[in-house]
């Protein structure tokens, strides 16, 4: 517009030949300029890490702040969410039980496994600890 040639923000940050030009540079103080720029380069990614590295902590806090811990033990009654949780056609209503059991606990594995029985000793499982919730009767 008004013959004036286009210049991008881009350009002003990195500086390109034609900007050192329009900005009487020499040659010599444009390499300099350059060099300073990637020297600071290894500095800013330090930076970007460090800030990344405190996000992270902070949404693993906020994460763990919300997370109930289970821990069940062999004899103690259970209920089990019903599968499959994600169905592709719907079956029943929005008012059915989302949860089957009473279970009993049968074993216990590391990592929040569990294998459970029902009444007619029936053995399910392994079954993941989120899948699970007390039963009270």
């Amino acid at each position: 517009m008004y013959r004036v040639e286009v210049v991008l923000p881009l350009e002003l940050q990195i500086l390109s030949l034609r900007i050192a030009i329009q900005e009487d540079l020499t040659e010599d103080e444009n390499h300099k300029l350059c060099l300073a720029e990637l020297e600071a380069l290894d500095e800013k990614r330090l930076q970007a890490q460090q800030k990344l590295e405190c996000y992270q902590a902070r949404l693993a806090r906020a994460f763990n702040r919300k997370v109930r811990l289970r821990s069940f033990q062999v004899g103690d009654q259970v209920l089990a969410l019903k599968r499959p949780i994600i169905m592709t056609h719907k079956t029943g209503s929005k008012f059915d039980l989302k949860w089957e059991g009473p279970y009993v606990v049968h074993e216990v594995y590391s990592n929040g496994a569990y294998k459970i029985v029902d009444g007619q000793r029936v053995r399910v499982g392994p079954i993941n600890d989120k899948f699970l919730k007390c039963y009270y009767p």
